[in-house]
């Protein structure tokens, strides 16, 4: 009898031990983990970050804005980016169900900036995830990186002012962060090699002392209908 008590007790005790066994479940809500979806592909329309299979954002991801950084409350996986759910039929294209998973390790204090890119006519949607942080930069100057996310216009050359900051720049590859004395600039883009015609600017981005940013550009170099090329800047701290 003594046996079947200790039995007994110990199944109980078992029970909810074994039922939690495979969950994965983190509170972020104390890591102070901020966040960012920039949606850089033409293609997908308004998108969704959905996290544990739960929708996370309040509002869409529009071509080409950036959703600016929220904080995480929580990360447990996947995440996914979806189409979302409140799209209009027939005045975008459609992409149902899950369009990226990822399984990225994000560590506490940190930002990140996940940008959506490529095009549905040659099934390229990808994306690049970075990391938004860098050593400080020297006393008087700020740092500047450069995503070229522009598909179908080969390798870039970015200026800035007068003098070449980043050369070939390729698709889809951040270039690391460079210093730049602060002031005002105009970010003019060329293709690779050639610094006549300009395909796109960014003008006006004031650097300032201690400060990181982020030049993208998105969309196809020569188009002028809805691919039309077009350049953003982010502040990253």
């Amino acid at each position: 009898m003594k046996v079947l008590i200790f039995l007994f007790i110990m199944g109980a005790f078992a029970v909810p031990f074994i039922s939690s066994c495979g969950k994965t479940s983190v509170n972020a809500s104390s890591q102070n983990i901020q966040y960012q979806v920039v949606n850089l592909s033409p293609s997908l329309g308004p998108i969704s970050l959905y996290i544990n299979y739960r929708i996370y954002n309040n509002a869409n991801f529009y071509y080409p804005r950036p959703s600016g950084y929220f904080y995480l409350s929580s990360i447990d996986p996947p995440f996914q980016i979806r189409s979302s759910p409140n799209q209009t039929a027939g005045t975008i294209i459609t992409v149902q169900g899950n369009i990226l998973s990822m399984s990225d390790t994000l560590k506490p204090n940190l930002r990140y900036t996940l940008f959506v890119t490529g095009l549905l006519s040659d099934s390229s949607i990808n994306r690049v995830f970075l990391t938004d942080t860098s050593s400080v930069p020297t006393t008087g100057r700020g740092k500047v990186r450069f995503l070229n996310a522009s598909p179908l216009s080969g390798a870039f050359d970015l200026w800035a002012n007068d003098r070449i900051a980043f050369s070939n720049a390729k698709y889809n590859i951040v270039t690391p962060y460079m210093e730049l004395p602060a002031g005002s600039y105009n970010f003019n883009v060329y293709s690779q090699g050639t610094s006549t015609a300009v395909i796109g600017s960014e003008q006006n981005v004031t650097i300032q002392d201690g400060r990181l940013y982020t030049i993208y550009s998105y969309g196809v170099a020569g188009h002028t209908d809805s691919l039309a090329f077009g350049m953003g800047t982010i502040t990253n701290k």
